[in-house]
């Protein structure tokens, strides 16, 4: 893998990923461009599990995969970093188009990812082709009731730490802001979003949300659920079978057209 660094317009290290020979079976070559925003509660940094995912998306799609070190909560927080996000993402739209453009992110990067497409759109910017949302956060304050029901079962994640977590990412915004809370914004115009939840994750009640508001008579929306009973928490990036199979998911939604 080709590992280049540069620095975004916020001064953010971006980490371009790119394979030194595509893959064969990558039929977009280098136009395909992709970024990924990764999870951590908004307050830890990037870990292996996520650059593993990116570097087997880049080798396997032949994508080069941008991906920001966004500043962490509290120092980071969704005032400044949801815009930011937004900027770098229409720049890589205005080289590359929407038809060549994916943007990823998993967990508390899923909501982030949501949140910068709504801005895009808000903005009255193109949004890309696809957005790919691994067990995303997509509601800050944890409010739908499911949420209690699944806590025991969930071995990942704690309703206290995220509220912690959430408090100080969202700083100054209301709990409602769709820039925290991107499951209650308008869902109109917002391209194709692939989804994944699992059941044993208590932000699976997020994603069922989303898919009730985008059938809810939305247009310019499309949105497949790819729902795992006994799903854990980013069950997509670990080295299970489920995770694999949800890989080839992600692969297939990152070629196609």
């Amino acid at each position: 893998m080709d590992i280049a660094a540069g620095v975004s317009e916020a001064g953010w290290r971006v980490y371009t990923v790119r394979p030194r020979r595509p893959s064969a079976a990558a039929s977009t070559g280098w136009r395909q461009r992709a970024v990924y925003l990764h999870g951590g509660s908004y307050i830890h940094e990037i870990t292996r599990f996520h650059w593993m995912l990116i570097a087997n998306l880049a080798r396997t799609t032949g994508t080069e995969i941008s991906v920001p070190i966004y500043p962490l909560a509290p120092m980071g927080t969704a005032s400044s970093v949801v815009p930011a996000a937004t900027d770098l993402v229409k720049a890589i739209l205005q080289v590359t188009g929407p038809k060549n453009t994916v943007l990823l992110g998993d967990s508390a990067g899923g909501g982030m990812a949501l949140a910068v497409v709504v801005s895009l759109r808000d903005g009255g910017s193109v949004v890309p082709r696809d957005t790919v949302l691994i067990t995303p956060w997509l509601d800050i304050a944890l409010t739908d009731p499911a949420i209690a029901r699944i806590a025991p079962r969930d071995p990942m994640l704690s309703v206290a730490g995220l509220h912690m977590a959430g408090v100080a990412y969202r700083g100054e915004l209301e709990e409602t802001d769709p820039r925290v809370s991107p499951v209650m914004a308008d869902l109109n115009g917002l391209g194709r979003l692939t989804v994944f939840a699992g059941t044993r994750d208590i932000l699976q009640p997020d994603a069922l949300r989303l898919r009730e508001g985008v059938a809810a008579g939305t247009s310019g929306t499309q949105l497949e659920l790819h729902e795992l009973a006994g799903g854990i928490h980013v069950y997509p990036l670990l080295p299970i079978p489920e995770g694999k199979a949800a890989r080839r998911i992600i692969r297939a939604t990152i070629t196609r057209h």
